[in-house]
């Protein structure tokens, strides 16, 4: 499920690279984008997480950016939308106190 879409914080290198990696896990081309089989992870910064009517999900990151590629970790290990959820959640309890 998409959260948001980010190059940010990627070198010229590490984009080039990022290109020829997901070419090789193209599964089809669509008019706005292409669809992948979903093998890489990368780390994402980002200010805080917040509602969008824009994903499916409800929600998006707020100005993300790569901090790094993740090839020591699956899929299978990323966080999951019901993760980022919680921290959603989390993050409004801590701005209530203020």
């Amino acid at each position: 499920m998409t959260l948001g879409k980010t190059f940010k914080g990627l070198t010229d290198q590490e984009i080039i690279e990022m290109t020829r990696r997901l070419k090789e896990l193209t599964i089809r081309e669509e008019p706005h984008g292409v669809v992948v089989v979903p093998k890489i992870v990368v780390e994402i910064a980002y200010n805080e997480i917040q509602k969008s009517p824009k994903y499916e999900c409800g929600m998006a990151l707020r100005f993300a950016r790569i901090t790094r590629i993740r090839d020591d970790k699956t899929p299978e290990e990323a966080d999951t939308i019901q993760k980022v959820r919680e921290i959603y959640e989390k993050q409004y309890e801590k701005k209530a106190k203020y």
